[in-house]
């Protein structure tokens, strides 16, 4: 074998990213109950906004390999936002969650911009 061939490597943007939505998931998740009880929101409708977020959440997670799934991450955290007007508390979650999210989101992207510069530097320098 003449080539070696070098693992691409993982992005931060991605894990972090994935990370945050997969709490969020599991806290949206548990607004299903909290909804049913202090909201009294419908079974059907808290299971399907609840654990449909939280599933959304959970997909998107795997899903963070396509450039567009990160703006479906910011309007999922709109959502989560959203619903605090269902589950007051959620106003705080949902953007706590919002504020990770774009942490995670910006911290990782300047992550991946400073590690292309160094991998282009250090190729450059390799040539010679």
């Amino acid at each position: 074998m003449s080539g070696t061939v070098q693992a691409q490597p993982r992005s931060p943007r991605r894990g972090m990213c994935a990370a945050v939505l997969a709490l969020e998931g599991i806290v949206l998740g548990l607004t299903t109950p909290v909804m049913v009880t202090l909201g009294d929101v419908p079974l059907g409708t808290a299971l399907t906004v609840g654990l449909g977020l939280a599933a959304a959440c959970l997909v998107l997670a795997g899903a963070l390999r396509s450039e567009a799934a990160y703006g479906v991450g910011w309007v999922l955290q709109v959502a989560a936002v959203a619903l605090g007007f269902v589950v007051p508390v959620m106003f705080f979650l949902g953007a706590l969650f919002a504020l990770l999210w774009g942490i995670a989101y910006f911290l990782g992207r300047k992550i991946e911009r400073e590690r292309a510069a160094a991998y282009a530097e250090f190729e450059a320098g390799g040539d010679s």
